[in-house]
């Protein structure tokens, strides 16, 4: 049975004091469930083995500022931060990966997921503080939402799948945070955003679709009638 490790409890108690020391600063609504996710992000991640995950971890913790910043215009200067931040940590892990601990299939399954739970927050707070249309933040969602779920379903039928990035995957992620984050930085300084808007209306669908496509493509002999990942 695989015990707790302490890289991951190491970390799970910093990213709790940071993100309790700012509920506590920034006293956001709701923060009894605030308090409850970091809490399960801590637990959950104590199990993570590797410096790797538990910096692509960090990316579900910033999704609770993400997500407090998003509602509020005022707060979207400080939300252009945390997506930078976050960028910042997409980057470091591979890294950390490559350099320091060999890739896993773990590594490369928690990274999508973790990008979903991020964007997935910052696209939901965005729409409800009418940063832009609903429609979009649920693109957002479908993107990482969907493959999790499909990939889930094939993994349960023992199909072997190809847990890694694919290019068109790597390049939406990084659109989908330069658009949203301009998006929240544009009207956190008071500037015009329909420019913007416009393209990001355009530019994230058509990365979704292509994204989508790549996936397919990646694994479709997992989607093979009886391959059983063979």
């Amino acid at each position: 049975m695989r015990r707790p490790t302490i890289t991951g409890l190491v970390a799970g108690v910093v990213f709790v004091i940071g993100g309790l020391t700012w509920v506590r600063e920034v006293a956001p609504p709701a923060p009894q469930l605030l308090v409850a996710w970091l809490a399960v992000l801590a637990v959950a991640g104590a199990w993570l083995p590797g410096a790797a995950n538990q910096v692509t971890l960090t990316r579900a913790y910033l999704a609770a500022p993400a997500l407090v910043y998003s509602l509020v215009p005022e707060g979207l200067l400080p939300l252009a931060a945390v997506v930078t931040l976050a960028g910042l940590t997409d980057v470091v892990d591979g890294a950390i990966a490559r350099r320091l601990e060999r890739p896993t299939r773990l590594g490369g399954g928690l990274d999508p997921v973790v990008d979903g739970v991020f964007f997935g927050a910052l696209a939901l707070g965005l729409a409800a503080g009418q940063a832009y249309p609903a429609w979009l933040a649920a693109t957002v969602v479908v993107r990482y939402g969907l493959p999790a779920a499909v990939g889930a379903g094939l993994l349960l039928l023992g199909r072997r799948l190809e847990l890694s990035h694919t290019p068109f995957g790597q390049a939406s992620t990084l659109l989908i945070g330069v658009l949203l984050g301009g998006v929240a930085l544009l009207r956190g300084l008071g500037q015009d955003t329909r420019l913007l808007l416009a393209v990001t209306e355009v530019l994230i669908p058509v990365a979704v679709l292509a994204t989508f496509a790549n996936l397919y493509w990646a694994n479709r002999r997992a989607f093979g009638r009886g391959s059983g990942g063979r």
